[in-house]
């Protein structure tokens, strides 16, 4: 190349842009690529739906800056369910391209920490140096730590070995009267700067880096680019909680209330939407390979789906309904978290299919804080309703069958039930109740705390309030009659037995009542007075027993088929109101077979 002395820079100029194209290329195809601290950018997060379950979708969007090739390198790498992940241009005169992450060497600026590491910073400092074993010390200047760079281990590296970090010698290279002198670290006892010294040092280290490759069409690009990204992950959970206010006379004022746990990532004014109803991620348990890992994060508790709370606040609707109005609620788990913030109000609420959403605007969390805040509150009517619930026990011949220890704990459980007072909630507001622990208050002063069941609009729940003590209950059973050989099935013969029950109620309150009494029977019910209602299990499927379950005791004995020949599980149902003073005698008749 000819220069001649007037054009001595302009060649300079060329031959190190030259120089750094080369360098430039050479590393792209070695896969050698090193990004400063300062190209990274961090795309903010725009908008948050959470569900209950701990599964947020996420969607990020903002003005980031590119670097030398026009594109986006993030330091922040989702760990979204497979197949949730898209990424996008916000600007249509923008294409995205492809998305690529993978494990890269940053520049970083750190503190200086160690000597190591301030003579690292240091380089053209003058300094006074005292070794070990050397009484005084010595003027010098600081050249360098000798290092070998990415490039050149590359170099010397075998085909398709990983991209290494440099690698720093263990000596420095002092410039002194007599010469530039080499000294190990490990010697340098103490070091006096003559001036101020530089306390940070650049270092390099592995990152994950998600870059966003964009097509700007032959233009050059911008210094910024309009993107986004949107996927699903488990990290930020909604749990509900609500206060219910009553008044005595039918009317109820209830407070819906949220507590965000937030173990995602920062949140700084973002628009949250929760969601009430839980929809399926059929790959929820497998993270999209973008991610780079090959396990969901480790988050606490509150996130697990084998914790305490997952089951009974996860809105799982077909289980946790309220299909009965016999059916109380009996769950009394509740999720806890610290109050953070009393939060923003909720600017509105809408339908978004089988799935509820309440929408707050500007919510700002961040990674590791929980937030609690205002969601709704609405009236709605309710009446005060005591119910009461006779289970039935194990006939004679499966009893005999139990050890002590288990003929106790079904002695326990008959003793159990007693008339409850409830209030039932009657749902005509826009949006369906949901799963979750319920406060209640008369007059401002608490007196009970219960679980609100999923209630559809339209739909009606019950809270319990308290033992009905000041309304006595009492049952009596006997046998009737005895008929063997009454009939024969199979080459055997089944005897069968007769029987009559009594249930008495008398309200010794000031106020007129209104009870629902619901009882249990193995066998078949003949007839009920006062107007009950008879109910048998269907043979063929489990029919009301699937809401309510079985008992506890059911599985200790192996039914025989002839059993669900011959009997069923049947229940009566009254519904009546009670004048004060007054008392209520409800009879029913049942029998039930058994093979001799």
């Amino acid at each position: 190349m000819k220069c001649c002395k007037n054009h001595i820079p302009k060649c300079i100029s060329k031959v190190i842009t030259l120089l750094a194209l080369c360098c430039a290329l050479w590393s792209y195809a070695h896969g050698q690529t090193t990004v400063s601290e300062g190209a990274l950018a961090n795309m903010p997060v725009k908008e948050v739906t959470i569900f209950k379950d701990g599964h947020v979708f996420v969607v990020h969007e903002g003005k980031v800056p590119v670097d030398s090739q026009g594109d986006v390198v993030l330091d922040y790498l989702p760990c979204p369910v497979l197949g949730t992940f898209w990424p996008y241009s916000a600007n249509p005169k923008v294409k995205l391209s492809a998305v690529v992450a993978g494990r890269r060497i940053v520049s970083l600026n750190r503190t200086a920490l160690t000597v190591r590491e301030l003579i690292q910073a240091s380089p053209g400092a003058k300094v006074r140096i005292k070794e070990q074993n050397q009484a005084q010390p010595y003027q010098a200047t600081i050249l360098s730590i000798p290092s070998r760079s990415t490039e050149e281990l590359a170099k010397t590296s075998p085909p398709g070995t990983e991209e290494m970090l440099p690698q720093q010698g263990n000596i420095v290279l002092l410039q002194t009267a007599e010469g530039v002198k080499a000294v190990p670290l490990d010697r340098i006892e103490e070091v006096t700067f003559v001036d101020e010294p530089k306390n940070a040092v650049t270092q390099k280290d592995y990152r994950n880096l998600m870059t966003l490759k964009l097509n700007w069409d032959n233009r050059k690009s911008e210094q910024t680019a309009d993107v986004g990204m949107a996927y699903v992950q488990l990290g930020i959970r909604w749990i509900p909680s609500y206060r219910v206010e009553i008044d005595g006379t039918g009317n109820a004022v209830i407070e819906l209330q949220a507590t965000l746990i937030n173990e995602l990532t920062d949140l700084r004014d973002v628009t949250a939407n929760l969601v009430i109803g839980v929809p399926t991620f059929a790959f929820k348990d497998q993270v999209d390979p973008i991610s780079l890992q090959r396990t969901v994060a480790q988050l606490s508790p509150y996130f697990r789906a084998d914790s305490r709370t997952a089951f009974a606040l996860s809105n799982a609707i077909m289980s946790q309904s309220a299909p009965s109005r016999y059916d109380g609620a009996r769950e009394d788990e509740s999720g806890r978290a610290g109050i953070i913030d009393l939060g923003p109000e909720v600017t509105g609420s809408l339908r978004n299919e089988d799935l509820y959403v309440f929408t707050v605007e500007h919510i700002t969390l961040k990674k590791g804080q929980r937030m609690v805040l205002p969601v709704s509150e609405f009236k709605l009517k309710y009446k005060d309703v005591f119910t009461l619930d006779l289970p039935f026990g194990p006939p004679p011949e499966v009893r005999h069958n139990f050890n002590n220890q288990q003929q106790a704990e079904i002695a326990r459980f008959l003793l159990a039930p007693r008339l409850m007072h409830k209030i039932r909630l009657e749902n005509d507001s826009k949006y369906p109740l949901t799963t979750a622990p319920a406060l209640i208050f008369r007059k401002g002063r608490v007196i009970a705390q219960a679980m609100m069941k999923y209630t559809p609009v339209a739909g009606s729940t019950d809270l319990d309030l308290t033992i009905a003590v000041d309304i006595t209950t009492e049952k009596t059973d006997k046998e009737t009659g005895f008929t063997p050989d009454a009939e024969k099935w199979g080459g055997d013969r089944y005897g069968r037995r007769d029987l009559t029950g009594t249930i008495t109620l008398t309200n010794r309150r000031t106020d007129k009542v209104y009870i629902e009494v619901v009882r249990s029977i193995l066998g078949h019910i003949d007839t009920a007075d006062q107007d009950g209602t008879i109910d048998h299990l269907d043979r063929m499927e489990s029919g009301w027993m699937l809401t309510d379950g079985t008992p506890f005791w059911w599985n200790w004995y192996g039914w025989p088929h002839w059993w669900y020949y011959f009997n069923s599980v049947g229940r009566v149902t009254w519904k009546f109101e009670l004048e004060p003073g007054k008392t209520k005698n409800l009879n029913y008749n049942w029998k039930y077979f058994w093979r001799q």
